[in-house]
């Protein structure tokens, strides 16, 4: 990518989103186009093509999503399954219409079987069954890379599909009915630490491993491989036999209850961590191979320890600027939400 092509980051104000424009801002991108969901609505498609009939960008980055928990997931899958097939179909067939240089769809490991051999390759992609309680976001992230695949099958497209692990950082959600695990346990152990709390009760076992990566090295990753020469890009994308697909994790996991020690101690929260065995656990576990991403020259940098007390500071910024919390109990529970 030059300095002065147009780059449009759909979802620009989402997790993912954002940490894409801070490292494109960082890296001295100087065409960044972004709109609000006031501006642009993706689940229009009259709307998305005048938009890039208008605009023609040279680069797209797709992570503009509905993501969420269990919860949400539960609760909200036609929501889930539906307005995250419209966003990609409308998004990447107006890319290729107006004639997008690169595309980059972010996705996300729950698309991978439940069961899975760990670490997951991203050959194991429609493997098995799927985790029942993320299905109908995952086979929409699945179709989505299929139309990737397709795409540049039929057409001759340069659409690559990302696969990140579990995700945390800036912009993260605190939303206790969507949030994912760790933005749900920092504001718990938080509000716990306040309110003078004795216990902490974490949905599930405790027992589940998870990978976790900080969403300014998954922007970096994602940048990185935007820039790749022609070469190591088309042997990504030109497989007849593999989906051009590319997971990005750090390569490491840990249980839900190490997990749960470690923002305790990041948040200063000294009550008993306690677990309700009676809630669900969701995948057992989903540790990422990144061989893949890893032999092209790329490793994540922050570690889950350092990562932890910079999406602390984070929360902590966001709780003083829109006066989220005001509780007093004693006993606060945590869903441990997560794909």
């Amino acid at each position: 990518m030059k300095l002065t092509d147009k780059i449009y980051v759909a979802g620009h104000r989402g997790l993912v989103g954002s940490a894409i424009v801070r490292a494109l801002q960082k890296q001295g991108y100087q065409n960044i186009i972004i709109r609000t969901h006031s501006e642009l609505e993706l689940m229009d498609k009259s709307a998305v093509d005048s938009f890039f009939k208008q605009i023609k960008p040279d680069y797209v980055f797709l992570a503009a999503a509905k993501v969420g928990g269990i919860w949400a997931n539960d609760n909200y899958p036609a929501d889930f399954i539906y307005q995250n097939l419209q966003i990609q179909n409308n998004v990447i067939h107006a890319a290729y219409e107006n004639q997008v240089k690169r595309l980059l769809f972010l996705g996300s490991s729950c698309i991978y079987p439940r069961h899975c051999p760990q670490p997951i390759k991203e050959e194991y992609l429609l493997t098995g069954l799927l985790e029942a309680t993320n299905r109908p976001y995952a086979l929409a992230k699945i179709a989505g890379i299929e139309m990737c695949w397709s795409y540049n099958r039929q057409y001759g497209t340069k659409y690559l599909a990302v696969m990140p692990t579990n995700l945390y950082g800036p912009g993260d959600n605190y939303d206790l009915n969507t949030s994912h695990v760790i933005p749900a346990l920092i504001r718990k152990m938080h509000e716990a630490k306040e309110a003078k709390a004795k216990e902490v009760v974490v949905w599930g076992t405790g027992t589940p491993r998870r990978e976790f990566l900080y969403s300014d090295d998954l922007a970096d990753a994602s940048l990185f491989l935007m820039n790749l020469n022609d070469p190591h890009f088309e042997e990504l994308i030109n497989s007849k036999e593999i989906a051009p697909l590319v997971n990005i994790g750090c390569g490491e996991d840990v249980t839900i209850a190490e997990l749960a020690a470690l923002i305790a101690k990041v948040v200063g929260f000294e009550g008993a961590i306690s677990y309700d065995t009676s809630k669900p656990d969701g995948t057992p576990r989903k540790l990422l191979n990144v061989d893949k991403i890893q032999g092209l020259g790329w490793v994540a940098r922050t570690s889950l320890a350092d990562g932890m007390k910079v999406a602390y500071g984070e929360f902590k910024k966001t709780l003083f600027k829109n006066n989220l919390f005001n509780i007093n109990n004693e006993q606060l529970q945590v869903e441990v939400k997560g794909a």
